[in-house]
């Protein structure tokens, strides 16, 4: 353990992390949400874009997290080892969202759809290199087992408080400033926090004799070793839970918005206010959800909530008045919310101690990689064989049908199987800090 994290962390170290999180956890809750409406808005209503856009951001994200994980754990340099990617990757960051919308300018539409999953591919590659490879590992080398508790309960907070502003404010500046506004001055911000945070970050120093004896490629083999997988089977199983779950939900969310302001006729502003209730909601049902899941069986708690959150998507595909929209929205996300928080507690569970780091970076295939690839793919081929015909500044496209939730939460709900084979003994859990 390094000798800056045995101290207490410092009032400016919390304002430091603090900004950060909550900063790059709005980009990125902007960019999941916003960067696909953009699209249909200004590019092109064909929803193959936005599929695409989707599965390369994923990738990107996988990828660029492994690959600079890695390299962040092998810096060694006069500026520190996690200090480097944060500030110049923040300051990145920021510069390719306020130059993202610019490829609404260019008018080939095929050029623009090629230069949009390129642009998003690039701001993830910054995001992703800044806040999921070297901010989280700052964040756990500052940390002490007693102080861990509190520093995820910042974190967790972070992705709280960031999709209440991506959900509440985004849509009402969208309607009134319009897109390109909306996206210089989230740049701007990105670039102003990670600027200033990222100078003020002190970073953990580094042991001299902490050398890595092994080339970097094969610390990064060892990410994919299968022999570990087939020692670690509930470990495993559980994986498959959260990789055809996510799956489910990835067939209809990229495409939540665009569903929601054509098909139904809702603005932006009042998808912002349904939007801003449903995780207030979320967030009330998520916690006691979590804490029952350890008290009772985890197994069980996740089944029932997978269950009810695939029941709210078919009802939500079934309404269009906004008071049922929110209840339905409500028991979609609320409970898919949960199940998420108590699947990665329970894999963190069931970590090999040795391997921990390793796993975290194979659950990003599982749950992020995969599932955003054969989502989005699936609801794109939905839209085009079941969606209305819509022509949109000129360009021929689909508006969304309802049927994107109904399969996404019947998928979702295939779940259940993997889960079934979990056997429900008392796990061993390597430590009660499991990372």
């Amino acid at each position: 353990m390094s000798q800056i994290s045995l101290k207490r962390i410092s009032l400016s170290t919390w304002l430091i992390m603090a900004a950060l999180a909550i900063t790059g956890q709005i980009a990125w809750a902007v960019e999941n949400s916003w960067f696909n409406t953009f699209v249909y808005d200004t590019i092109t209503p064909d929803p193959r874009p936005v599929a695409w856009m989707v599965a390369g951001s994923a990738i990107t994200a996988t990828l660029t997290t492994l690959l600079m994980g890695t390299l962040s754990d092998r810096t060694r340099s006069r500026w520190g080892r996690r200090r480097p990617f944060i500030l110049f990757g923040y300051i990145l960051w920021g510069l390719s969202t306020v130059l993202f919308p610019t490829v609404a300018y260019i008018k080939t539409t095929s050029l623009a759809v090629i230069m949009v999953v390129l642009a998003d591919s690039l701001m993830t590659f910054f995001g992703s290199t800044a806040n999921d490879a070297a901010f989280n590992a700052w964040t756990a080398d500052i940390a002490t087992s007693d102080q861990r508790g509190r520093v995820e309960g910042v974190l967790n907070l972070s992705v709280f408080l960031a999709q209440i502003v991506a959900m509440v404010a985004a849509g009402i500046i969208i309607d009134n400033v319009g897109y390109f506004t909306f996206f210089y001055v989230l740049g701007g911000i990105v670039i102003v926090v990670g600027l200033t945070a990222g100078s003020l970050l002190k970073d953990t120093p580094v042991n001299g004799s902490d050398e890595h004896s092994r080339s970097f490629w094969a610390e990064f083999v060892e990410l994919f070793d299968v022999d570990i997988l087939r020692k670690n089977r509930t470990l495993f199983i559980l994986l498959l839970f959260i990789m055809i779950s996510s799956i489910g939900m990835e067939v209809s969310f990229p495409y939540l918005i665009v569903y929601l302001n054509n098909y139904i006729g809702v603005t932006k502003s009042e998808y912002s206010i349904i939007g801003g209730a449903v995780m207030v909601g979320s967030a009330i049902v998520a916690i006691p959800f979590g804490i029952l899941a350890d008290r009772w069986s985890k197994k069980l708690i996740i089944a029932i909530g997978i269950t009810i959150s695939s029941i709210g998507g078919i009802l939500l595909s079934l309404v269009n008045s906004l008071p049922l929209l929110a209840l339905t929205g409500f028991l979609w996300q609320a409970f898919y919310l949960a199940v998420s928080i108590a699947s990665v507690a329970w894999l963190k569970d069931l970590l090999p101690e040795k391997n921990r780091g390793k796993f975290l970076g194979i659950r990003m295939i599982f749950w992020i990689a995969i599932p955003m690839v054969i989502g989005p793919w699936i609801g794109s081929t939905l839209i085009q064989t079941y969606g209305m015909p819509t022509m949109l500044n000129g360009e021929a496209g689909f508006i969304p049908a309802p049927i994107i939730f109904q399969v996404g939460s019947l998928i979702s709900l295939l779940a259940l199987i993997p889960l079934y084979f979990i056997r429900t003994r008392k796990q061993h859990d390597p430590s009660p800090t499991a990372a």
